[in-house]
């Protein structure tokens, strides 16, 4: 018996002997992720099933910008220049190293991030390229533009203009 399985982006016909554990077309064998690992002491293709730990890191930064919001109708409150105190959480995904135990050092995500904050923090966001219009959702956006190639594993931004509004962004 054979069948075709997915696993990471990739498509494999295996053979696949009687019994074995149901699988899972997102890539998940009985409810854990894993991985094709070929045997080396046949030429035919034969599946081993290694558990890997799928994880979602998220770091979180603040910094301190005043803007305005010069596409709001006029008498908005938004319209006059005023300031926030932003968070930033920066997410993550990836499978576990099972010989680190870990996905990725937090380091690299602080590393990648601290060009932004020199960029952002006390500065009036207007007068950054690409943020005249510095709306939550356009800041998520930027800030996705320039974290993505730097850190390929960024799966979101996430937004906070204040403690109990935030913008979520998982690219386009």
């Amino acid at each position: 018996m054979t069948a075709e399985l997915a696993f990471f982006g990739a498509r494999a016909r295996v053979a696949q002997a009687p019994r074995r554990r149901s699988t899972i077309p997102d890539g998940r064998v009985d409810g854990k992720w894993a991985r094709f690992i070929p045997s080396k002491t046949t030429t035919r293709l034969t599946t081993k099933f290694v558990a890997t730990l799928h994880v979602r890191l998220v770091n979180e930064f603040r910094f301190e910008a005043a803007h305005r919001l010069p596409q709001v109708p006029p008498g908005h409150k938004c319209e006059r220049l005023h300031g926030h105190s932003f968070k930033i959480e920066l997410s993550v995904a990836g499978p576990v190293d099972p010989k680190t135990g870990w996905f990725i050092d937090f380091g690299v995500v602080q590393e990648a991030w601290q060009p932004l904050y020199d960029r952002l923090d006390h500065n009036y966001l207007n007068e950054i390229e690409g943020l005249e219009n510095p709306t939550s959702e356009n800041l998520a956006k930027w800030i996705w533009d320039r974290m993505k190639e730097k850190l390929p594993s960024l799966v979101r931004v996430t937004i906070f203009e204040t403690c109990d509004a935030r913008c979520e962004y998982e690219g386009s």
